[in-house]
């Protein structure tokens, strides 16, 4: 017998009449937090296992002792049961208290969440088991057939069965789908009635075959998961009752606790103990580390400890070659048992392994041939026939190894085809899902938002603006028809259920915030046909429905049209006469990703404008879909990728903002506008906003997903891009409105803005491009550039970063430029407001990549300058023929001076006079020169009678406007 090597320290108070009492303690998922509790305190603690000494964190929500902890798969939700009789479910790890899902009448005793986390099933001393759908707070089902308290649950990691053990000893299979008795194991355990303080259990191996079970005779019982039949026992040194067991993760292993106060370790492939720990105290409790070589304990006083390296570092470790049951756990909450796919559970896998790699202890099972056989007898031959009945079994029995083998291909192709991937439900944007006695959104906007809560059978509905002061209020309603989806917009609001009732109807209301008519609200009653999603637009309702029905009414209630689908539908958006809807386009490929498909309606005109498939992150589902303020139709994905549709290169849709991944947090999307993305932030792994405390709206920026630039300015690049995409959708607006004969006057301000700020971008990057000496860059940049003005100050910046042969390229390409202005044919200009703009929209497209003049189309200019920079002046010709001279002096580049006739003419160049470019000869070869020659003295005077001084430079995309 070895020392006890374990040092344990308090985590609970004993009782204070020293009598022991049942603690726990568990695990998370990834071994970042130990959980413990104990009946004789109402505090739960979430211990550090790095710092044990640390102190825990502390939830105290329980009236009285917590007898027992369960923890999802993916280590989201903490549940506890208490002597208070209620069960208490918590975020996890933060410990924020959710909800009281369920009361009992006695204490409980045991809790178990499903491998998926959608049911938790709780017992205690009412002798009911209650499964609890821990989506909404339902009770799914109460499952009765023990005499006693049940003080053990286990759900079988292939989510078919639930194995529950009471204190006389009984065990029994549930049958999870109908909720039957499979097998009832009569009297298998020992009794532990006298002693609430040891408690009977029972655990599932890891790969769901075997169920473990303490033995009369200080063993455990090994069971088979299909037959209920004896397979085995593990025999020790344990001289008392086994109180507590536990497979490790791999289940070649296991733990067990005695009323002797030792702990053995078992290697199940030898059947045989191959540690032991003898402590002060009965251990009541164990949990293996779901990742190392480490088992949890905690004793009847509240003492817990890690006893570290238990498995002998020559054998395989308990983390080693998990099974992929107990891998795959998918951990959802969000989910029925039955929604779980095969592939999730591992089931090809399991075929597999029916053939080869297969341990010892599953091969001995399928050595059986006859009910009783040796190893249904103990080594003293006393006959344990009479402790382990037979057992009337209601299911078949266990398959011989030759016929698995020869159903090894049928069962493949069974769960091949089988194990589709989940498509995409319909879903309602900015709702969430119901969560009992709390409030839920019906809808949330960037408008307002409409919730509801139940109220003992009925509901009651709020609406609230954002913006109180320009928006109307709207009186609370009591709604007796269980609305799940509402739209909202300035006019008013829809609302539709599910089907429901005798008839199997769903209802679709309609409700104006103002008329001039009473009794303005209208419904539509639809028998059979549920509806699925709403939308709302400018005296539009549409809802979509299981039929694959479009259909569209009126805002007065009139049934407009009814438009057949191409598939199922997953969502829809309204915006003014706009309606966008997603479809299935069909089912989810291979690789699960979601094959969905858009249109997109004008509804007053009965046209489709769009059609499309819909772009996702591979293996992600959409999880919100609407229009931006600006109406650029947006959709973003579950993996945090949100793209937006542009009219660039034919419609396509731009990635404009990447969730970071390293980041603890999930964005609830609410809306967005041109350069902001509108969200709620919810901690990981929350994934909605709960209606109070009020969300709080989070403002990211948008920015497309950049390669790593050899010039570290991706910010600068992001900028060019979003301004790049903005100033296309404006054109692209200009010409619908000059097709339709509006003025686009309205539209000048903000393209001439954005023009202007794209050309300082493009500044700042040329100057980037130089220093990282990046001169065909530099050159691509420049011919970018929109104003006159603006190529000029690129020109200067390159002579003051001492880059002659680049400014002398930028100079050609300005001459180029202007040079292409004057050839146009003076017919194709017009003067609105003091500027000039060609009428063909194609000279529009095509002057992107290059310098548009303002003022006139000639060598005109307008310089405003600053006087630090230089680059060659542009001086006035006098009425007379005669040249004016410019010079640069090569060894003072920033401090030009130019040689003319009149000394005023050079600061009426400086100050932006508007003058006749005539060449400037060069005196070095470093010196730039512009040179635009002019034809004849007539034509010179025409262009000069034709111009107007601006009072800012044109605008390039005024042209279209021109017809």
């Amino acid at each position: 017998m070895k020392i006890r090597s374990v040092k344990l320290r308090e985590a609970h108070q004993a009782a204070s009449n020293g009598r022991p009492s049942f603690c726990s303690v568990l695990w998370d998922q990834q071994a970042q937090h130990l959980v413990t509790a104990c009946s004789s305190d109402v505090s739960i603690s979430i211990h550090d296992p790095l710092l044990l000494s640390s102190p825990p964190k502390i939830l105290t929500h329980h009236r009285d002792g917590v007898t027992a902890l369960a923890l999802s798969s993916n280590s989201t939700c903490l549940a506890s049961g208490s002597v208070d009789h209620s069960v208490k479910l918590y975020k996890f790890p933060g410990g924020e208290f959710q909800t009281n899902i369920t009361r009992f009448t006695l204490p409980i005793r045991s809790l178990a969440f499903n491998k998926s986390g959608s049911l938790l099933a709780a017992a205690g001393d009412d002798e009911g088991i209650k499964l609890i759908n821990t989506v909404d707070g339902s009770i799914a089902r109460v499952l009765k057939g023990h005499k006693g308290s049940v003080t053990g649950l286990a759900f079988d990691p292939n989510g078919e069965y639930l194995a529950s053990i009471d204190s006389s000893g009984t065990v029994i299979y549930w049958e999870l789908h109908s909720g039957r008795i499979v097998h009832n194991l009569k009297g298998i355990a020992p009794d532990t009635r006298a002693d609430i303080s040891s408690m009977n259990v029972l655990c599932w191996s890891p790969d769901g075959e075997t169920l473990a079970v303490p033995g009369f005779k200080n063993d455990v019982v090994m069971y088979d998961r299909d037959t209920a039949e004896k397979l085995f026992s593990l025999k020790g040194d344990h001289t008392q009752p086994i109180c507590f067991l536990s497979w490790s993760p791999n289940g070649k292993y296991m733990a067990t606790a005695s009323l002797d106060r030792q702990v053995l370790i078992w290697d199940l492939n030898r059947k045989q103990d191959i540690d032991r720990q003898k402590f002060n105290e009965r251990i009541c409790c164990m949990a293996w580390k779901p990742i190392g070589n480490a088992l949890a304990i905690i004793d009847v006083m509240g003492k817990f400890g890690i006893w570290d390296s238990v498995i002998p570092s020559s054998m395989k470790s308990p983390a080693e070659d998990i099974p992929m049951q107990s891998k795959n756990s998918n951990g959802l909450l969000l989910f029925d048992e039955e929604d779980l796919d095969l592939c999730a559970s591992g089931s090809i896998s399991d075929l597999g392994e029916d053939s080869d790699g297969e341990s010892q202890l599953t091969s001995r099972k399928r050595l059986r041939e006859q009910p009783v056989s040796e190893e249904n007898f103990d080594e003293d031959g006393s006959g344990e026939m009479a402790l382990h009945p037979k057992v009337e079994s209601h299911k078949k029995p266990n398959r011989t190894h030759k016929e698995n083998l020869n159903s090894v291909n049928t069962g493949l192709k069974s769960s091949i085809t089988t194990c589709t991937p989940k498509m995409q439900e319909a879903f309602q944007p900015g709702s969430t899902p119901a969560q009992l006695g709390k409030r839920r959104f019906l809808c949330y906007t960037m408008l307002g938002s409409i919730t509801t809560i139940d109220h003992d059978g009925y509901f009651h509905i709020e609406i609230d603006f954002h913006d109180t002061g320009s928006c109307p209020r709207v009186p609370s309603m009591t709604d007796h028809f269980g609305f799940t989806m509402a739209a909202l917009n300035e006019n008013g609001s829809v609302f539709a259920n599910p089907c429901k009732g005798e008839k199997n109807m769903s209802t679709l209301m309609y409700r104006p915030f103002s008329s001039w008519a009473n009794n303005s609200e209208w419904s539509m009653r639809f028998e059979g046909e549920e509806v699925k999603v709403v939308a709302l637009g400018t005296a539009w309702v549409a809802a979509a429905t299981s039929f694959n029905y479009l259909r569209i009414f009126t805002d007065g209630g009139l049934q407009r049209n009814i438009i057949s689908l191409d598939g199922p539908v997953v969502t829809a958006s309204g915006f003014k006469d706009k309606l966008a809807v997603v479809t299935l386009a069909s089912d989810c490929v291979s690789s699960n990703n979601q094959v969905l498909e858009f249109r997109v309606f004008n509804i007053p005109n009965e046209t489709q404008l769009l059609k499309g498939r819909l772009p996702l992150t591979p293996g992600s589902s959409l999880t919100w879909f609407g229009f931006s303020e600006e109406g650029q139709l947006s959709a973003y994905d579950s993996k945090g990728v949100l793209s937006v549709f542009t009219s660039q290169y034919g419609g396509s849709w731009l990635p404009l903002f990447s969730a970071s991944k390293e980041k603890d947090e999930n964005y609830w999307v609410v809306g967005l506008n041109a350069s902001k993305l509108f969200c709620v932030i919810c901690k990981k792994p929350d994934i909605f906003p709960q209606v109070m405390p009020k969300p709080v709206l989070t403002l990211l920026n948008l920015s497309f997903p950049l390669a790593s630039s050899d010039l570290g300015s991706e910010a600068l690049e992001n900028e060019f891009m979003m301004n790049n995409m903005h100033l296309f959708e404006i054109q692209k607006r200009m010409d619908e409105m000059a097709v339709a004969g509006l003025d686009t006057s309205s539209l000048d301000d903000e393209t001439f803005n954005l023009e202007a700020a794209q050309d300082r971008c493009i500044l700042r990057l040329i100057a980037s491009c130089c220093n990282g000496d990046k001169l065909v860059r530099a050159t691509e940049l420049v011919k970018l550039l929109s104003l006159e003005k603006s190529m000029k100050g690129a020109i200067k910046l390159v002579t003051a970063l001492k880059l002659p042969n680049l400014a002398e390229r930028f100079s050609t390409i300005l001459e180029q430029t202007l040079l292409h202005e004057m050839k146009k044919p003076a017919d194709t200009y017009h003067h609105q407001d003091g500027r000039t703009a060609p009428l063909t929209v194609d000279d529009v497209s095509n002057s992107r990549g290059r310098v548009v003049a303002h003022t006139e189309a000639s060598a005109t200019v307008s310089m405003s300058s600053s006087p630090k920079l230089s680059a060659p002046l542009l001086t006035k010709k006098p009425k007379s023929a005669e040249e004016a001279k410019a010079g640069m002096d090569k060894s003072s580049v920033a401090n030009e001076t130019v040689k003319g006739k009149n000394t005023a003419n050079e600061m009426n160049d400086r100050e932006g006079k508007v003058g006749e470019i005539r060449q400037v000869p060069a005196h070095h070869p470093q010196d730039i020169s512009v040179t635009v020659k002019l034809s004849n003295k007539q034509q010179v005077n025409k262009l000069e009678a034709s111009t107007v001084q601006p009072s800012r430079p044109s605008n390039p995309f005024l042209k279209s406007s021109i017809k």
